[in-house]
């Protein structure tokens, strides 16, 4: 068996564990994918790899001896794909791509329902995307279960504080909207309206067409807290044909009060968070060597 992994995967992996980390699982790709394929049975056997694919793990689309299709889904220690499979057994397919419980937890392998990884939210006009990612969303948002392991929102932004003041101390252009930032983050973790179970990277391109319904979210990032948090990062998508437009900034407004009223979350609350998240993304594609992408952002991040 062999197969070459998207580009966009290799050159994120390295991003995060180090070229020596990344190689080092990218290498054992094919003894992991032999031993997921395995667990399964059935005569499952891979058609291709699903590409560009995700930049945290590895999609093969797979068909069993019956001519079921599947994706496994291949993912580092480091991606936490055992939370990944919590909140997916959690939803149970509803709003989110199903888990099919019939694969070994090792080696960070799930086995999911057949999408259309080729269509997303991103293929339909603008207006018509941000209607369905809503209607998506929010069938999300449920009460965790009890005794869960989810990151919280205040945690999981925490991690990141060090980071971006590290940014602002090298480039004091970026101060003033670290500063913001950051302030609005310690104002929006003091309390928090609300404890549910959220995707925590939802956007355009994580919502795919489906047979069992029209569409389906996938690549959760599973985190517990408030809605507002997971519209955060939808707001800014098509960041660069925003940037792009002369009515870009009034647009970006614009759609945190539609989805503010849309999906009945506090408007302040979602400014605030959408802020935050810009600036920390933006700060960290710089800190990768992003610059163009964390230029984009970090643009986006000031018309707020």
């Amino acid at each position: 068996m062999g197969f070459e992994p998207p580009q966009r995967l290799v050159r994120a992996l390295g991003e995060s564990y180090g070229d020596t980390a990344a190689g080092d699982w990218l290498a054992g790709l094919v003894g992991l994918t032999e031993q997921a394929l395995a667990a399964i049975g059935r005569g499952t056997t891979v058609e291709r790899v699903a590409a560009p694919g995700g930049r945290s793990s590895l999609v093969l689309l797979v068909r069993d001896a019956d001519g079921t299709p599947g994706a496994l889904k291949l993912a580092p220690a480091g991606a936490a794909p055992e939370l990944e499979r919590a909140a997916l057994a959690h939803w149970n397919g509803w709003g989110a791509v199903k888990l099919i419980p019939s694969v070994s937890e090792a080696g960070g392998a799930l086995l999911l329902e057949r999408l259309h990884p080729e269509v997303s939210l991103r293929s339909l006009p603008e207006a018509k995307a941000l209607l369905e990612a809503a209607g998506t969303v929010r069938r999300l948002w449920v009460d965790p279960p009890a005794g869960h392991s989810f990151e919280t929102v205040a945690g999981r932004t925490g991690l990141r504080l060090e980071a971006m003041r590290a940014s602002a101390e090298a480039d004091p252009v970026l101060e003033p909207l670290v500063s913001a930032a950051l302030a609005a983050r310690e104002e929006l973790v003091a309390h928090s309206p609300e404890t549910l179970l959220l995707h925590g990277n939802f956007r355009q391109s994580k919502v795919l067409s489906g047979e069992r319904a029209p569409w389906l979210t996938v690549g959760p990032e599973p985190v517990v807290g408030e809605r507002a948090y997971d519209l955060a990062r939808l707001v800014r998508d098509r960041v660069e044909d925003l940037i792009a437009s002369p009515g870009g900034a009034m647009t970006a407004r614009r759609r945190i009060k539609r989805l503010a009223e849309a999906l009945d979350v506090d408007r302040e609350r979602l400014h605030g968070w959408t802020l935050f998240r810009a600036v920390e993304s933006g700060t960290r594609a710089l800190a990768a060597g992003r610059r163009q992408e964390g230029e984009v952002t970090l643009e986006f991040a000031g018309w707020l």
